[in-house]
């Protein structure tokens, strides 16, 4: 009885002891009181708990405080919306601003080596090779074959629901949309998403987004490490996704390496794989299987993320704004023309290089989308060692070093008193586009680290923004239904967006 008792009390202590223990690691070593360092707003503990509306709560602290830290046990996680800091981590400091450790313990399992995930040699290798193959004519022309064929198929299924004043899920549309054709252009493969017809690539797609959401959760979670350890709870789900992706992609590997291989010598480097796959016959060490699904994953998570969920929020704020919904079809009319009833195919035609420079308007509209809702909300480096910010704050070695760019867009002192207004003429000056800093506006990025893939995005949200705007008006289902986002790595829509498609009579 006594043993047992001692056992008891023993147990009772140590749960007792490890929060306490927890606490004096978070609290240690952070330099609390001093005003060298960014005020500090809580622990990442506070963020977790408000992980569900995590960027609005950051835009409310930002309005007062434009650089803050959160702790977490070995280290600060600093949080900056300030242009000069931003442009310090990513361009005039840039050596000194990696991923760091922590970001590779918590993304490696989703990214691996991809170019989103590391740093040095692996991220110069990627870099080089994916910038060479951006800059081609062949990949150029092909990705717009892709995009505006990709277009016709996507509003042909919208016009089907229009015809039958169904409503619909624009975001899951746009989604299998930017699934099917990043997935053609960056890998040379013909998903089939869209029309339903890949039960394979339909479970993969919803295993990635999944992923997504569960990596990001790591951030803010202290204790995902022992969760996977035990394989429980989000771990246990994120292990069984990673399980499916991973089958999927290698088995696309297998394939194409066959198909290239008795290709080589007639073979046109049209997609980004193909290129990478030249560069693995060079180096077969180092460019093994898990290699290339890792810089796979990298560059479908850049081109699927960036658009399909940028049309849907473009969607949205048109929804929201019919005035500057019908000032885009205006602007398409005069400068791509019309077509008849459901003649998707012949319009997308017209939509050529020359035309989509002219839709200055549109730009501005699809710009103003992303300076509200940037497809990439946080992004996060890592100090390298010391320094002092431009505001005069100091970071510590191992630091987070976040630029929040969703609060970014919200800030008065950055974009004046209308920052929360959607107001496309913003970027307008005498009727024609007028790009902003990078460092004010990050939403591709800026520095060393510029989103190469920036212009094929831009390129195919004007395709096919111009396709359906000029062929159908948008409502949304429900007016008074409040739509927010997921929180994860990538600005979704949760939950969806249901709107009614109304065709135009052009």
């Amino acid at each position: 009885m006594e043993i047992s008792c001692c056992v008891g009390y023993g147990v009772a202590s140590l749960l007792l002891l490890f929060p306490c223990l927890c606490v004096l690691r978070v609290f240690t070593g952070k330099s609390l009181g001093s005003k060298e360092y960014p005020p500090v707003k809580g622990t990442m503990f506070h963020l977790l708990r408000c992980l569900d509306r995590l960027y609005d709560y950051q835009a409310q602290v930002a309005a007062s405080n434009k650089t803050v830290r959160y702790l977490a046990f070995s280290h600060s996680e600093v949080y900056t919306t300030d242009p000069p800091n931003i442009e310090y981590i990513l361009k005039t400091n840039f050596a000194n601003y990696d991923k760091g450790p922590y970001h590779r313990q918590i993304t490696k399992d989703l990214l691996g080596d991809g170019i989103f995930a590391v740093d040095g040699q692996k991220w110069r290798h990627q870099r080089k090779v994916a910038s060479y193959e951006f800059s081609t004519k062949v990949l150029r022309d092909f990705s717009s074959i892709v995009f505006r064929r990709n277009a016709a198929v996507l509003a042909q299924k919208i016009s089907e629901n229009a015809d039958a004043d169904l409503p619909m899920d624009i975001h899951e549309l746009f989604t299998k949309y930017s699934m099917d054709s990043i997935f053609e252009v960056g890998f040379g493969l013909k998903l089939n998403i869209l029309d339903g017809s890949n039960e394979e690539a339909i479970r993969f797609a919803k295993a990635f987004d999944e992923s997504n959401a569960l990596t990001y959760y790591r951030f803010y979670n202290l204790f995902w490490k022992v969760k996977r350890f035990f394989n429980v709870g989000t771990e246990a789900t994120l292990r069984k996704n990673i399980a499916v992706i991973d089958e999927f992609i290698y088995k696309i590997i297998s394939s194409r390496r066959k198909q290239y291989s008795r290709l080589q010598s007639t073979h046109v480097k049209e997609d980004i794989l193909s290129r990478f796959l030249w560069e693995s016959e060079k180096n077969p060490e180092t460019m093994n299987d898990s290699y290339l699904k890792d810089i796979i994953l990298n560059f479908m998570i850049a081109g699927k993320d960036t658009t399909g969920g940028t049309l849907s929020w473009f969607i949205y704020m048109l929804c929201k704004h019919p005035l500057v919904q019908e000032k885009i079809a205006q602007e398409v009319k005069e400068m791509v023309g019309s077509c008849e009833k459901g003649q998707f195919t012949q319009f997308v035609e017209k939509i050529t290089e020359r035309s989509l420079e002219k839709l200055h308007y549109l730009h501005a509209a699809l710009s103003e989308t992303l300076r509200l809702y940037p497809a990439v909300p946080i992004d996060r480096q890592c100090a390298c060692k010391d320094d002092i910010l431009p505001d005069g704050f100091k970071v510590k070695k191992g630091d987070g070093v976040n630029h929040i760019t969703y609060a970014m867009g919200r800030m008065k002192y950055i974009w004046g008193d209308d920052a929360e207004d959607f107001r496309p003429e913003r970027w307008l000056q005498d009727g024609v586009f007028k790009p902003e800093s990078p460092f004010k506006f990050p939403a591709f990025h800026a520095g060393p680290r510029t989103c190469l893939g920036k212009d094929f995005a831009y390129r195919q949200m004007k395709i096919v923004a111009a396709l359906l705007i000029a062929f159908f008006r948008f409502k949304l289902k429900d007016p008074s239904k409040e739509v927010s986002y997921k929180t994860m790595l990538t600005l979704h829509i949760d939950q969806g967006l249901h709107v009614r498609a109304i065709p135009r009579h052009l």
